[in-house]
């Protein structure tokens, strides 16, 4: 049933979220006549796009050489 691979599970709340604030904007900005609230929400894409980004990016921490040396 589940036909995604776990990492684009992980990825879709970030698209969605994304292309949901994308046409949010695009609604606030051409059918309300809000401009400036349409460009705000429009800036809110990249931003959610980043913090998909950076929550899913693994972090390598590289090993302390001298403390590993010490340890020995």
């Amino acid at each position: 049933m589940n036909r995604l691979p776990a990492s684009a599970r992980l990825k879709l709340p970030f698209l969605v979220a994304g292309f949901l604030s994308f046409l949010f904007s695009v609604w606030l900005y051409f059918v309300q006549g809000e401009t400036t609230a349409g460009i705000f929400v429009g800036l809110w894409v990249p931003s959610i796009h980043s913090l998909g980004s950076l929550l899913l990016t693994p972090v390598d921490v590289p090993v302390d050489r001298e403390r590993q040396e010490v340890m020995s």
